[in-house]
């Protein structure tokens, strides 16, 4: 299976990009895993936040093959503890599926086609985050997520 992190607009912020880096380096002792850049919307200043969320998602909606299973990481999606999303993980590559794509939205997240073509949504917590931190908390989680399931000396309970 390859997983694929799905982001709109660049990582600009230099601690945050070289945080992302370092897990990526990481991850692929375990798995195929990339992050697809989505190029955000120009000239948002004559868009309403409706209309961005739209113009993203018809970005990201052609990024998705038939086949991914999605997920997007959402506030309002279910929260799990880093054991449990572990267990979810192994499960989801147990699947089937060719490419599991974990997705994060710009700004004002994700429009209503991007929900509906959505399988599933994760929250990584209740408060709000920067997307760009989101980023770099999400791939530490999907690195620990695999410790995890090889019983390596990283996650500690």
């Amino acid at each position: 299976m390859k997983i694929t992190l799905a982001v709109v607009g660049k990582t600009e912020v230099g601690f945050v990009r070289q945080g992302i880096e370092e897990y990526v380096k990481r991850l692929q002792h375990y798995v195929t895993f990339n992050i697809q850049y989505v190029g955000d919307v120009k000239s948002t200043r004559n868009l309403s936040e409706a209309q961005q969320k739209t113009a993203e998602g018809k970005v990201l909606l052609s990024t998705f093959e038939s086949s991914d299973y999605v997920v997007l990481l959402d506030e309002h999606g279910t929260e799990r503890t880093s054991v449990d999303f572990s267990s979810w993980l192994q499960r989801r590559m147990a699947s089937g599926s060719k490419r599991l794509v974990f997705v994060v939205g710009g700004p004002y997240g994700f429009s209503q086609e991007v929900y509906d073509r959505a399988n599933e949504k994760i929250s990584l917590s209740k408060m709000t985050f920067p997307h760009e931190l989101v980023r770099l908390v999400f791939v530490e989680q999907l690195y620990r997520a695999f410790t995890i399931l090889r019983h390596e000396p990283y996650h500690h309970e």
